[in-house]
């Protein structure tokens, strides 16, 4: 009769780990979701301010098609992405892109001088800087997330309930770039 009750507790002290660990990665889950959500506004934002952009510069510098076309490109790229896999990848393409058709104002003073080039220049680099925090907080909450799936006893259950480990935002090829050190000459 002991046997039974030993057994009987157990069983259910392995239910309750079970929903335990099954609820804890539901919520993590859950948080990774709104992470990428919250960038995913701040691109959609970004990806408005674009064409205003190009269309600013092309006033200034209609002969540098390539780079206005690339710009395009790039943004329409990263709006069809999905997953944060292909965002990021399109995402970074954009960022260089946007980089280049930046840098055109530094060979036409008067774009440089344009208040409205300069007034959406100023937004870009805002959402830049509210891309990167959010950014930030979604790779938190990735490895919060696969820190959960690994730690016991949540990683008993984890393959059971279907919880796979998920992808950082990552910024791929630019992260020399980001890492390196700025140069600075006199």
């Amino acid at each position: 009769m002991s046997t039974g009750w030993i057994v009987l507790g157990v069983i259910v002290v392995l239910v309750f780990l079970a929903f335990s660990a099954y609820n804890r990665l539901v919520a993590l889950g859950q948080r990774v979701g709104q992470a990428f959500a919250d960038v995913d506004v701040q691109l959609k934002q970004r990806h408005d301010l674009i064409p205003n952009l190009v269309e600013t510069v092309k006033g200034y510098a209609s002969h540098e098609r390539g780079t206005l076309d690339d710009v395009i490109k790039a943004r329409n790229s990263a709006m069809s992405a999905q997953g944060p896999a292909q965002v990021s990848a399109a995402e970074n393409q954009l960022s260089g892109a946007l980089g280049r058709l930046i840098a055109l104002s530094e060979a036409y003073p008067d774009l440089k001088a344009n208040a409205n080039f300069q007034q959406l220049a100023s937004e870009l680099s805002d959402l830049e800087n509210k891309i990167a925090a959010s950014r930030r907080f979604f790779n938190n909450a990735v490895q919060e997330y696969n820190t959960g799936i690994q730690q016991m006893p949540a990683a008993l259950f984890a393959g059971m309930f279907g919880f796979t480990k998920k992808d950082f935002f990552d910024l791929g090829t630019s992260r020399t770039e980001v890492e390196a050190a700025p140069q600075v000459k006199f």
